[in-house]
């Protein structure tokens, strides 16, 4: 089972900034791809941002152009860079990786870290 660890949630004002981390139990190119995903208190899991092995990147149409999803190959790790944020990015984040063992589609949840946007 792979192993996703999260981290750089916290507490930041409308328009800030914040930057997440992903760290992988194994290399990053053996995911098909990796994503972030959010989930408010009432509301289901939401696909965010994501990036295939191939590098293609995938946004939600209510971050485009105020989050970046990438990642350092050299560190194994994935970011969220999350900039000018509003109260409605408050949410559990989570990481997830697609991959396929012995022919058979996978995917993976870190654990979440928390994000609030509030004065």
């Amino acid at each position: 089972q792979v192993q996703l660890v999260e981290s750089g949630g916290g507490l930041v004002q409308p328009g800030g900034s914040l930057r997440l981390t992903c760290v992988p139990s194994e290399s990053i190119f053996n995911f098909a791809a990796m994503g972030w995903y959010r989930q408010a208190p009432g509301n289901q899991r939401e696909l965010v941002a994501e990036i295939t092995r191939g590098g293609n990147t995938n946004y939600a149409d209510s971050v485009k152009g105020r989050f970046t999803i990438s990642r350092d190959n050299a560190k194994n790790t994935v970011y969220l860079q999350m900039n000018s944020l509003k109260p409605e990015d408050t949410a559990v984040y989570y990481c997830n990786a697609d991959y396929s063992r012995n022919g058979v589609l996978q995917n993976s949840w870190g654990q979440g870290t928390q994000v609030i946007v509030s004065s």
